[in-house]
């Protein structure tokens, strides 16, 4: 899903400029078996942090190059996240917190801020979780010599 949701991005603006390498990226959150949104409320933030608590829930990171009307290079990476048991105060007195913040972010929390006081152990790629696999398309473009 992160990477059809990537690739639709980045077509999207590669249609208009076929000459350029237009990058396209996107996330999804994965708990149960199933994709988790982004919450639209505070309420809807402290419910779905009640249902993360305690589990592990996986970041899914994709991006896309699309150049000349077609996808060149991708990548889905993944991540694997386990929330604190936390009591509801405390994730409560987290969104009041931080709403204005992490209102658009899937999982509705930021490592990089607060957020990562929410959890008690992360395997996986830094940028995974920030929401673009950095070091493949990195190694991507140095290979390609479009890096300096």
């Amino acid at each position: 899903m992160a990477d059809a949701l990537a690739e639709a991005k980045a077509q999207k603006i590669g249609l208009k400029s076929p000459a350029d390498m237009v990058l396209g990226a996107d996330q999804v959150l994965e708990f149960d078996g199933k994709p988790l949104s982004k919450a639209e409320s505070p309420d809807a933030l402290e419910a779905q942090l009640r249902q993360l608590r305690g589990q592990p829930h996986k970041l899914h990171s994709a991006a896309v190059l699309h150049h000349e009307n077609r996808p060149i290079w991708r990548q889905v990476s993944t991540a694997t996240l386990w929330m604190r048991d936390l009591p509801d105060a405390a994730l409560s007195a987290y969104v009041t917190r931080n709403w204005s913040e992490v209102q658009g972010c899937v999982g509705g929390y930021q490592i990089e801020g607060a957020g990562i006081r929410l959890f008690h152990r992360i395997d996986g790629d830094y940028f995974t979780i920030l929401g673009l696999p950095l070091l493949p398309l990195l190694n991507f473009l140095h290979d390609r010599k479009e890096l300096p």
